[in-house]
Order: C-alpha cells, then structure tokens, then sequence
C-alpha cells in the first residue's frame, strides 16, 4: 500500500507545509505563535514548518496571514496538493468531520483542537487515517496547553491507569471559585464569566458539563485501551450547587469541584462528569479560576497530577503546534512507526464496557431540609442503614430565628449509586423533611 507523504531516506529534509482552517481565537494564536517562534520550531523539528495557506471565511486583525495563501473556501485546504498537514480549527461536528475525510481521502496528516470532533466521531476518523496511513493528533482538544494526551500515550505507557480525575473545563471552576471565595450565588458568578468573556451567552456546555464530557471520553479511550464512548457518559452540571453547600463542604474540610472521573473496575469503566466533593489537602482542590488540572494514577507511577491554562488563544496554539511538529518529526515515517492514533497498536484496544451509574460506587455528601423535631435523624438514620449505607459524619446547626426547618448535611460510607437513590427517595418521603435532598458525590483521590 502506498502512503502520504512518503519520501526517500536520501531526500533533503524539505520545508513542511501546513495548511490550516479557521482563525478565530485558537487558528489566529497559532499563526502568531508559529511566526513568532518559527526559528525555535525549526530547530526542535529539524526541517522548516510554514503555514503556505489559510482557509477562513474572513481576516482576522490578531493575525498576519499576507504572507499566505487565503482561501475563503477551506475545502481549497484539504484538497491542495501542497499541504502536508491541515489543522482543523473550524469547530462544530458537521462541516469539520466533512473537511477532515476529504483531507484524509487526499492524503493529508490532520492535527485538530475539536473535542466535539473527537469525542463523537473519533472512531470513524481513526479507522479513516489508518487506511491511508495517515495521522490524527488531538493534544489541543483536552485541556488546552496541558500536555496531557501525550502523557497518556506515551509518558505513561508503562502503566495500568487506575483512574484519573479532571477539572477540565474553565468556565465551570471558574463560577465555583468566585461562589466560594466572593460569596456569588451560581446566576451572580455566571454573569460575571459571561462578562469577562470566559462563559458563552448560552452557557449549557460548560455548566452542564457537555464540554468536559466530551475532554473525559477521549482521555479515558487513552487510558483504559476503549473505543469512544460519548453517549455513555454520566454527566451532571453545577447549576444546582449552592452558596450553603460551599461552606458546608469547607467546613467538612472538602472543596466542590466540577471533576471529571474515569476509573478502571472489574466490573467496567466508570465515565461520569458532575460536582464533586475533594479533601482540601489534595493539590487539585487548590486550582482555581479557569485553570485545568488533571490527576492520573497508574500502577507504577502513582498519582501524577497536570496543570495549567486549560483554554485561551496561545495556551492552546501552544499544543497545536506541539501536534503539528509531532507529525512533521515523522512525515516519512510508516505507520506502524508513529505513535499509535488511540494509543495502541492495532488490535490492542478492547472493548471495555461502561458501568452503569446505578453500579457506581462512591461516598456522598447530603444536605437535608428537616423540621426541627425529635426522631428526624433517627429516621433518617434507619433508611440508610436499611440500604446498607453508614453515616460517618454530620453536621446540624441551630435553626435560624423564627425559621422552622434546620439544614442537616451528613456524609455517608461508600456506597452503590442505586441504594444511595433509593435511601434519598425514602428521605424526602417523610413528613419531617421539605424539598429535595442535595447530594454530591464524595471521591478522596488517593
């Protein structure tokens, strides 16, 4: 079979040609730092990387492209027979899916900051690449500068991953802090993000937690040797957490955090997104703002904890061009010489099945409206117990003057997610509690 981009081992190490689509925040922050850093990238690649031509539907003044190619046609990009490498910067799932098969049907290498992309139709673009032998590198799509696919892929390589954790999406820390550290209800600490630019006029994929989704499916694929598996992802986002239940958290010695989780059990592979209570020793509970962080624990490393600016033009241009020289090392490589697309050889990914939420076993942190009566938290007490479920901590304060309900907050031993639905469903059933039981999930990360 013949590949792209082959050349004989006698050729000169010829200039590497990038053609990339889309300039908006990230496409432009690329163009600028490439041409910024042209010398220092040349001289880690070994060969000359020059973007020869740019597909947008419009200029963008933070960029200089008049030295390139403009077409306002980004398929021109994928089908010009000049372009080594096309960058995918366009966003979406539709015309960005269409843009990289037909990049991929002429023989182009694809590097891409889409986890949209990636996280829904991953499967289909891999088995794509491999059947022209072409690569696919993603670094920008998880995590912004965070290196944190390719220690996946290869600085953890010598591991079994146990399980890893994330706060993988800006926006949603960032609403947390400003609740925690300035007192902001949740619609206060949103406003101000959509202010400051870092939070959409339509916030659901960030606060709903569709965005960190999207970034965990594709490092737990990484991690656990699995095939993409978006629509299996339990996701629940942080519009209902409180003000009371912040400074409960702290007074229990927890921070809430929006963490994505992946975790290796016999019995399947844990995929779920939602707030999260963490010790306050753990380092991960003091990344605040819109930094990302993610911990991995593997068998022999142990927990190894990434850090850094999760989005934002350079942040992420930063892993672009990472990608992007990544392929230009191994342009004349085969494929069976480059870093696998999934991060296995073929035929080493397996089907690990996804365990079911009502499986999932965790300790949870439940905030309880109860009139202040005796015998509530006997009752209380009985239906957990009936499900197995033991009370290891509690906290209740005196009700507020002229109020009748007293807030209860307990925190419960480990226990599977349907037995905790259950005892809640019982809770909030009797005569002596009003409203719904909060519950957040507790994970201690070591």
């Amino acid at each position: 079979m013949q590949y792209a981009s082959q050349e004989s081992p006698d050729s000169p190490r010829r200039t590497v040609r990038v053609g990339i689509c889309g300039l908006g925040t990230v496409g432009s922050g690329t163009v600028n730092v490439m041409s910024r850093n042209a010398a220092e990238i040349t001289a880690r690649c070994g060969r000359p990387v020059e973007i020869v031509q740019v597909g947008a539907r419009r200029d963008n003044p933070a960029c200089d492209t008049s030295q390139m190619q403009v077409s306002r046609e980004i398929f021109d990009v994928a089908t010009n027979p000049e372009v080594d490498i096309l960058v995918e910067l366009i966003g979406g799932t539709t015309v960005a899916r269409e843009l990289i098969l037909t990049a991929i049907e002429n023989g182009k290498h694809i590097v891409t900051a889409n986890k949209a992309l990636i996280a829904e139709h991953g499967n289909e673009l891999f088995e794509a690449a491999a059947s022209k032998g072409v690569t696919i590198a993603y670094e920008g799509a998880v995590a912004g500068g965070i290196p944190i696919i390719k220690s996946l892929r290869e600085g953890l390589v010598g591991n079994r991953i146990q399980w890893l954790a994330g706060i993988i999406n800006g926006t949603g820390n960032y609403i947390l802090t400003e609740m925690r550290e300035k007192g902001r209800t949740f619609e206060e600490a949103l406003a101000q993000a959509q202010a400051l630019g870092y939070a959409e006029a339509d916030p659901t994929f960030d606060v709903e937690g569709i965005d960190a989704a999207h970034k965990l499916v594709i490092m737990a694929s990484l991690a656990f040797r699995m095939p993409l598996a978006f629509d299996k992802v339990y996701t629940e986002g942080i519009s209902g957490i409180s003000i009371e239940d912040i400074r409960y958290a702290d007074e229990l010695g927890y921070r809430i955090k929006h963490l994505g989780i992946a975790r290796g059990t016999e019995q399947g592979v844990e995929l779920r997104v939602h707030p999260t209570l963490i010790p306050q020793r753990r380092l991960i509970a003091s990344v605040n703002g819109v930094m990302n962080a993610v911990m991995v624990s593997g068998d022999a490393v142990g927990p190894t904890l990434y850090y850094g600016a999760g989005a934002g033009a350079e942040a992420t241009a930063s892993a672009v061009i990472a990608d992007i020289v990544d392929v230009a090392r191994t342009l004349e490589a085969t494929p069976d010489q480059r870093v696998p697309l999934a991060g296995v050889a073929a035929g080493g990914q397996g089907q690990n099945c996804v365990l079911p939420m009502d499986e999932v076993v965790t300790s949870y942190y439940l905030r309880i409206s109860a009139h202040d009566k005796p015998g509530v938290m006997s009752q209380v007490a009985k239906i957990c117990s009936d499900q197995g479920i033991s009370i290891e901590a509690l906290i209740q304060h005196e009700p507020a003057e002229g109020e009748a309900l007293v807030p209860v907050v307990i925190l419960t031993s480990r226990a599977k997610e349907a037995r905790l639905r259950e005892a809640v469903s019982q809770i909030e059933a009797l005569d002596t509690v009003e409203g719904e039981v909060v519950r957040i999930r507790v994970e201690p990360l070591g």
